[in-house]
C-alpha cells in the first residue's frame, strides 16, 4: 500500500479487527487506519487496543478514507451505507466482506464512479491464517485487486476468482472451519474412547491436522502422494483408510460442501 494510504472500515467487529491486527503487523501506521462502528464500547475497545481513529459515522468515515472496508453482517449493508452519496463515493474503493451481497447491488448503491471488490475471508484470519477469494466488480481494476490482495495476505493467504465462483469458495473455505473442526472434534471423541484424556485426545487431533496442512503446504505435493507415505503395505493407516471409504467419508465430505454451496446461492438471491 502506497503512503498514507488511508484503510478505513464500516464495521468493527472482530473480522475488521483480524484485518486491522494485519495492517498493524504489516507495518501500516495506526494513523491511517479508522473505524466507524455503532457500539460505543466496541469503539473504546479498538481505540485502546490498537491506537486507531474510531467514530460512529460511516459518510464521514469514507470521506476521509480511500480504500473502504465493508464489514457489517449483509442484512444490514444498505443501512450502514445510507449516508454514503455517490459524491463521497466517488473514485474511491470499497471492499466487501459481506456474503452473499453481489458487487453489482453495492455499485448501484454507490453511485457509478465507485469501484467494488468482493472478498470471502474465513474465520482463521482472525489468527492471521485465513484463506480468502477475491472477486472484483464491474469497475475493479488490476490494482484495485492487487491491493485487495495484500491487504488479505496479511491475514493468511488469497486468491483471485470469478464472482460466479464465490459460492463455491463460501461451501468450501468460508464453512470448511466448522468440517474441519467437527473432524478434529471426532478424532478427540476417538481418543476418549480409546483411554486418552480429553485434553491429550484434542491436543493431538489438532496438532495433527495442523501439521498436516502445513506439510500439504509447503512440499506442495498431491494429497494422495502424501498419504501414500503414511499407509505402509498392511499396516493400521489403510485398515482406517478402508474403513472411512466404506463408510462414505469423501462422499459426505462433498455433499456437506454441496448443501452449503447451494445454500449459499439461495442466500445470493435473496
Amino acid at each position: 500500500m502506497h503512503k498514507d494510504q488511508k484503510t478505513g472500515f464500516i464495521g468493527g467487529g472482530n473480522m475488521a479487527e483480524a484485518i486491522v491486527k494485519g495492517l498493524l503487523a504489516g507495518g501500516v501506521p495506526a494513523a491511517d487506519l479508522a473505524v466507524s462502528e455503532p457500539s460505543e464500547q466496541r469503539r473504546h475497545v479498538l481505540a485502546e487496543r490498537y491506537g486507531i481513529r474510531v467514530l460512529n459515522d460511516n459518510a464521514a468515515l469514507c470521506q476521509t478514507s480511500d480504500t473502504i472496508i465493508l464489514a457489517v453482517k449483509p442484512q444490514v449493508y444498505a443501512a450502514a451505507l445510507k449516508g454514503v452519496d455517490a459524491p463521497a463515493a466517488a473514485g474511491k474503493l470499497f471492499i466487501s466482506i459481506m456474503a452473499g451481497v453481489k458487487t453489482s447491488a453495492l455499485e448501484s448503491l454507490l453511485g457509478s464512479e465507485s469501484k467494488v471488490v468482493r472478498v470471502m475471508p474465513n474465520t482463521p484470519a482472525l489468527v492471521l491464517a485465513g484463506a480468502t477469494a477475491i472477486a472484483g466488480g464491474a469497475r475493479a481494476r488490476d490494482e484495485d485487486l492487487a491491493l485487495t490482495r495484500r491487504i488479505f495476505d496479511l491475514v493468511g493467504t488469497s486468491c483471485i476468482v470469478e464472482e460466479k465462483l464465490l459460492d463455491a469458495v463460501t461451501g468450501l473455505s468460508g464453512s470448511g472451519p466448522a468440517y474441519v473442526l467437527t473432524f478434529i472434534e471426532a478424532l478427540s471423541d476417538a481418543g476418549v474412547k480409546h483411554g486418552l484424556s480429553r485434553e491429550v485426545a484434542t491436543a493431538l487431533a489438532a496438532q495433527t491436522v495442523y501439521g498436516t496442512a502445513k506439510l500439504l503446504l509447503e512440499t506442495r505435493e498431491h494429497p494422495a502422494v502424501l498419504k501414500g507415505n503414511v499407509a505402509s503395505p498392511g499396516g493400521t493407516t489403510i485398515a482406517g483408510m478402508h474403513s472411512l471409504e466404506r463408510d462414505g467419508f469423501r462422499a459426505a465430505t462433498m455433499n456437506a460442501v454441496e448443501v452449503a454451496v447451494a445454500r449459499s446461492k439461495e442466500l445470493g438471491e435473496k
